[in-house]
């Protein structure tokens, strides 16, 4: 099924930008309503009576839902309404957040938890190609920088939202609260105005082995690299985001809503900062070189690894802060950079199925398994020890990232 007669963007148009508004106010409550839970971790672990191995299930839970999900609607992205697809998923997750505020049990907050990801895994994955079709090449770092903006803001929002609300009238609450708000924008992103996809063969003809489709994909260095590095960064970022408000508990003996506020202020300040700066330069630096977006996030991984390991070893409240506000910074310039590299690597007619791919593989190979793994390592040593992990899969990231450098400029053009 294929959706008929679309109407054609303009280009840095009113609309387009109203469609970048909405998109990225759609983002922001998506990261809100995935961080929320690990800015009440302490509370529900203190409910349920659960281990460090159990809490971390509750996030790699998600995780697993969203990246086996993904492929599914990569496929239907690249053949069906887009804007349908995004609508839907927010409808999911934004209901599946309101019910994990009803969970009596740990079963059934994990099975809310894991709802949650298939409606995040149906907006992920059709919403960058959809809005990178509105805007010309040039222009799509800034953009989708813009449009990930919502990562650093909406997850200091989550954490924010999610340690004050839960601090003053529980978890349950902040679920609540977080999830709701998301259904009066599901209808705007529904009417949605569908672009065509600028391709001039048919998508069956673009799935065909010879000329795109999942086997094309991965024959594509650039695309393989590129998800590799993203997937080094996801292990250690996501195993941050879920733990570093219960560090600050724990280590430092600050309140669920003051670790909350702070990690959150640091959040939203460094990810606006960085995610910024890192499509300015990657746009900057793309102009001379096919290289610049792959530069700019290299760099920034290998000047976040030791801010990074210092934040966790330092035994300094003020140092660990000043550590992770360095640290996130560098990693956050990655952020419009790297997406943009896929969408710039793949053809228009596999663009979903591209972001598709790469969301089951950074999940998979990271922030599924990060938490669990460092509940775990928690468990044995001690949550310190547990986070050092964390810069080793950074500097990883950055190996990938200057690898990927090697054949960039052969995949774009064959892109074109």
């Amino acid at each position: 099924m294929h959706v008929n007669a679309p109407s054609p963007p303009l280009k840095s148009s009113p609309y387009a930008r109203y469609v970048l508004a909405l998109l990225l106010g759609v983002n922001l409550l998506n990261y809100i309503d995935r961080q929320v839970l690990y800015a009440v971790f302490p509370l529900i672990q203190h409910d349920f009576s659960l281990s460090d191995t159990a809490l971390g299930l509750l996030g790699s839970g998600f995780m697993v839902t969203y990246m086996v999900s993904a492929p599914l609607f990569g496929w239907l992205g690249d053949r069906w309404s887009r804007t349908r697809l995004a609508a839907a998923g927010l409808g999911i997750w934004s209901v599946a957040t309101a019910a994990a505020g009803l969970a009596p049990t740990y079963p059934a907050l994990l099975t809310a938890r894991t709802t949650v990801g298939v409606g995040e895994a149906s907006f992920g994955t059709v919403s960058p190609g959809l809005l990178a079709e509105f805007f010309d090449r040039e222009r799509r770092g800034r953009i989708l920088s813009y449009f990930y903006l919502a990562i650093p803001v909406g997850s200091a929002l989550g954490y924010l939202l999610g340690g004050v609300i839960g601090q003053q009238w529980g978890w349950h609450a902040a679920f609540m609260m977080v999830g709701l708000p998301g259904l009066l924008l599901v209808l705007p992103v529904w009417l949605m105005r569908e672009p065509p996809r600028r391709t001039d063969a048919a998508p069956e003809q673009n799935d065909a082995p010879d000329h795109g489709g999942y086997r094309a994909l991965f024959r594509n260095r650039s695309f393989i690299a590129n998800t590799l590095a993203m997937a080094a960064m996801t292990f250690a970022l996501g195993g941050l985001a879920q733990w570093i408000p219960t560090f600050l508990y724990r280590e430092h003996g600050l309140s669920v809503a003051t670790g909350n506020t702070l990690f959150g202020g640091l959040t939203v300040v460094t990810g606006i900062c960085g995610t910024l700066t890192g499509g300015w330069l990657g746009d900057r630096l793309q102009r001379r070189t096919p290289k610049g977006y792959l530069l700019v996030s290299g760099w920034g991984f290998l000047l976040g690894t030791p801010a990074a390991a210092y934040a966790i070893l330092t035994p300094s409240l003020n140092h660990c802060l000043g550590g992770m506000f360095l640290a996130e910074f560098f990693l956050f310039l990655n952020t419009g950079p790297l997406n943009t590299v896929i969408v710039n690597v793949t053809r228009p007619a596999v663009r979903a199925m591209a972001f598709a791919v790469n969301i089951f593989f950074i999940h998979a190979l990271g922030d599924a398994i990060s938490p669990t793994i460092l509940g775990r390592l928690s468990d044995i040593w001690g949550l310190r020890t547990a986070l050092l992990s964390t810069p080793v899969a950074i500097l990883v990231a950055a190996l990938f990232a200057f690898l990927c450098c090697r054949s960039i400029e052969g995949d774009m053009a064959k892109a074109e």
